[in-house]
């Protein structure tokens, strides 16, 4: 089915989708978001229960649409998902398409080699073409798990952070979280100070726990990197991004210090149900829990030939591809700027990939 010239598809109705949305709407386009879920707020009905934005409402909000309420809370998952829904509903009321229930399989160019446009064919069969594609699909579908020694034939459960809900989600008195980041850090301690198990929780990571204070001089870190520009901080340091810190308001590295949770080198391997820790004590393990991030979600795209030779990562530039003129990225890792991937930084992304894509649209008659 053929879609008007002004239209561009959006795969993925997440914040990197919506903000798209926004942008596209703003450069005159037609939106039409396709969302493989039955609604549009992407993977954050998914995630933990007691996550919670690492940003105050106040540095948080997607364009257009400020988060109410105390602007100083860190809105919690399902206040974030209300929003998004919320946002979703804004773009439609302002002539944006959203179809919930359409998985995009694959994306191909459409027409003779060298024409634009791309042919996405969704899960059932239906098959669009589409003058541009911005792809916005995230990573919540792809966690990471690293080939760690013995991990295939540890006999406990091994469980992903994408899949852990709360403390009744992991059996066991025995656990091991890997990871150095916020989620390991958060959910370790959660899992800690869960008064119904008394669990013993050890966090395994190759290199220690960068631990960064959240209110320094009563300001929240984000208010610093507004006022020193670290979330504008230019694509020369996004090609090697460092690994993120451990935001902290007291609690984390207090529990580590007093004993509520313990940090380990990451284990020699997994034997069995047992750790055997670099010191060489081994040590039954119950349940081991990967908090270990996510790849980018765009194996829709292999076939067009615009992913690296692993196929893991887009080939692009500040979100624009390398390869295919006409499609684009949001929500990719240090995509620009450190924020790139957040409800505070996808937009400044949304608003330059749409403008170039909107330029493309109006230049495309002429080089055909």
């Amino acid at each position: 089915m053929p879609i008007d010239s002004d239209t561009i598809v959006i795969v993925g109705a997440g914040q990197s989708g919506l903000a798209a949305a926004h942008a596209a709407l703003e450069q005159g386009l037609r939106p039409m978001l396709l969302e493989a879920s039955d609604r549009a707020a992407g993977s954050w009905p998914r995630y933990y229960d007691s996550l919670a934005l690492f940003s105050p409402a106040r540095y948080s909000s997607l364009p257009g649409l400020p988060f109410d309420g105390d602007p100083e809370r860190y809105p919690r998952r399902d206040e974030v998902v209300a929003y998004l829904e919320r946002y979703a509903a804004a773009l439609i009321e302002r002539g944006a398409e959203l179809r919930t229930g359409a998985r995009v399989e694959a994306v191909h160019t459409a027409g003779e080699p060298g024409t634009s446009g791309f042919l996405v064919r969704l899960a059932g069969g239906q098959e669009l073409t589409a003058p541009a594609v911005i792809a916005a699909s995230g990573s919540f579908d792809r966690p990471h798990r690293p080939a760690l020694p013995g991990l295939d034939a540890f006999t406990g459960p091994v469980l992903h952070v994408a899949d852990y809900r709360s403390p009744a989600s992991l059996p066991g008195e025995r656990v091991v979280v890997v990871g150095a980041g916020n989620s390991a850090v958060q959910v370790a301690y959660e899992l800690a100070t869960d008064s119904a198990t008394g669990r013993r929780v050890t966090l395994a990571s190759r290199e220690p726990i960068r631990f960064v204070t959240q209110r320094p001089l009563g300001r929240d870190l984000h208010f610093w990197f507004r006022l020193t520009g670290f979330d504008r901080l230019p694509l020369a340091r996004a090609d090697n991004p460092p690994a993120s810190p451990v935001l902290d308001d007291g609690r984390y590295r207090q529990a580590l210090r007093e004993g509520g949770y313990a940090r380990r080198s990451m284990f020699a391997r997994l034997d069995g149900d047992h750790a055997l820790w670099p010191d060489g004590e081994r040590e039954r393990v119950d349940a081991v829990l990967l908090a270990t991030g996510y790849r980018p979600n765009l194996s829709y795209l292999t076939d067009l030939g615009a992913l690296d030779d692993d196929g893991g990562h887009p080939r692009q530039r500040r979100g624009l591809s390398l390869t295919h003129p006409g499609l684009g990225y949001l929500g990719l890792e240090w995509q620009r700027t450190p924020s790139s991937n957040t409800l505070r930084g996808v937009g400044a992304d949304a608003a330059h990939v749409a403008g170039m894509l909107a330029r493309h649209l109006r230049d495309a008659p002429q080089r055909s």
